[in-house]
């Protein structure tokens, strides 16, 4: 298997030291791991700091990629003789909030979806929720307004920040009801071709995460878990693999997916 991380943005043939600690754990299990320079997808070329072989197995850890460029790194590893483990279908699935939440509505918070062009603030006020939190198709506001309205009319200040600070809103917008969640209490676990993991091998996988193992058509995504006051789980995120955070877990606690003790080397 071999594996690709962002490349140094001065040394193409160096891994950036984000993912260095994760990509020598991969290593000293015996994959290969290589360089791809992540601006070069941007523009539409490929450069990796190693050759790709006929049947190579190639799984991406790195930053978030929009779907144009993971599609271009899917079929470019694909015209070179290689496979990509998550196709792009799989990607947008787990990647996109609101592919993966019509498929598991019963688990998460109620969420609703807007363009910011619409008029934000009579469409939350049709909810009548509490609260409301707000995200893009990904990623959330993580200023020191944060993402979390408390009236209608504040989502336009959010939406406001949002566009200042990330640039753009990918996708479209999220609006989620607050529930009342235990603070500190969220877990991260990671499918593996529908095995559900968690960071340390003793501990036991919440019946939602394996809910969410038989029904996201995806070969590797993360599940985030959190408890509720009136002690519920609930899933917080659904996130691709590839482009998740070890939030929890050591490189050596992630490498375990692949390269425990107890099961075969994986080609």
């Amino acid at each position: 298997m071999l594996i690709l991380f962002p490349a140094d943005y001065f040394s193409a043939k160096t891994i950036d030291s984000a993912f260095s600690n994760e990509a020598n754990a991969f290593k000293a299990c015996g994959a290969e791991i290589a360089a791809v320079v992540i601006e070069g997808l941007e523009r539409g070329e490929l450069k990796i700091a190693q050759a790709i072989h006929r049947g190579d197995a190639v799984l991406y850890r790195g930053w978030m990629l929009p779907l144009t460029q993971y599609e271009f790194l899917v079929q470019s590893i694909e015209r070179m003789g290689g496979r990509m483990l998550v196709s792009t279908t799989e990607y947008a699935t787990a990647h996109y909030l609101p592919n993966w939440y019509k498929l598991i509505p019963h688990l998460t918070p109620e969420s609703r979806f807007y363009q910011p062009d619409e008029n934000l603030v009579d469409a939350l006020e049709q909810l009548s929720w509490e609260k409301f939190f707000i995200k893009d198709h990904v990623k959330s506001l993580k200023t020191s307004r944060g993402s979390i309205v408390e009236t209608p009319e504040d989502i336009t200040a959010v939406v406001l920040e949002m566009q200042k600070f990330r640039g753009q809103i990918e996708g479209g917008l999220c609006v989620r009801r607050v529930e009342n969640w235990i603070k500190n209490s969220e877990q991260r676990y990671f499918i593996w071709q529908g095995n559900a993991y968690a960071a340390k091998e003793t501990s036991v996988i919440p019946d939602l995460v394996k809910e969410c193992a038989q029904i996201i058509p995806s070969s590797f995504f993360s599940v985030d878990v959190i408890e509720t006051i009136d002690g519920r789980q609930r899933v917080v995120e659904i996130g691709d693999g590839q482009v998740s955070d070890l939030v929890g877990w050591t490189p050596e606690e992630f490498t375990r997916i692949w390269f425990s003790p107890h099961k075969e080397k994986y080609e």
